[in-house]
C-alpha cells in the first residue's frame, strides 16, 4: 500500500546509498588535495632523450640546432612533487663566434594532465651551487593544482653511454635542484 505524499522507497534507498559513496569519496579527494605542499626544495633527475629537429650552419662560423628532448622525471627524495611526470622540452642549441649555449623551454605533466612550464638558459649559472653547473630553468608557470607556481632550478647536466643507430640523437641525465611556491 502507498502513502500519499511519500516518495518510493526504492528511489530513497538508491539515493542514499550514492550519497553514502559521495561521502566516502569526497573527504580522502579534499586530503589529496590539502596534501599537496605550497612551497619547497625539490631535488629531482630528468631522463633525458635529445632529437635533433633541424640545423642551421655556416662552415667555420657557426651552427645553430633545433632540438627536441623527451623523458620522465624521477624524485630523489621519494616524494610526489616532481615525479613520474612526462618532460618535454625544445632547445636551441648555438656553437658560434667562440660561445656555445643551449636555451629552450620546458614542460613536465603530472598524470592528472596538470603541467608545470619553464624556461631555460645554460649561461645562468646559480654560483652557490656549483654542483648544479649547467644553467637554470625558470617555472614561470602552470596548470591545474599548479597553477600560480613560480621558482628556479639550478640543473646540471651528465651524459650518458652514446645510443646506437643514426640520427644524431644522444641521452642526458639532468639532475635539478629545485626551489619552488605555489600562490
Amino acid at each position: 500500500m502507498k502513502t500519499p505524499g511519500l516518495a518510493s522507497p526504492v528511489p530513497l534507498v538508491g539515493a542514499a546509498l550514492l550519497f553514502g559513496i559521495l561521502l566516502a569519496y569526497v573527504p580522502s579527494a579534499l586530503q589529496a588535495a590539502e596534501a599537496m605542499e605550497k612551497s619547497g626544495t625539490t631535488p629531482y633527475v630528468t631522463h633525458f632523450i635529445f632529437r635533433p629537429v633541424q640545423s642551421l650552419e655556416v662552415s667555420d662560423v657557426g651552427t645553430a640546432t633545433l632540438l627536441e628532448a623527451v623523458g620522465t622525471t624521477q624524485n630523489m627524495k621519494g616524494e610526489k612533487m616532481f615525479d613520474k611526470m612526462a618532460a618535454r622540452c625544445m632547445a636551441l642549441n648555438i656553437d658560434s663566434g667562440g660561445k656555445k649555449y643551449i636555451d629552450g623551454a620546458c614542460t613536465l605533466a603530472d598524470k592528472d594532465g596538470d603541467v608545470i612550464f619553464s624556461t631555460f638558459d645554460t649561461r645562468d649559472l646559480d654560483k652557490s651551487q656549483p654542483n648544479m653547473n649547467c644553467g637554470t630553468h625558470i617555472i614561470t608557470g602552470g596548470t591545474g593544482k599548479y597553477k600560480g607556481i613560480s621558482g628556479r632550478e639550478p640543473f646540471a647536466c651528465e651524459a650518458m653511454p652514446k645510443l646506437a643507430g643514426t640520427g644524431g640523437y644522444f641521452a642526458l641525465d639532468i639532475p635539478h635542484n629545485t626551489t619552488w611556491e605555489i600562490k
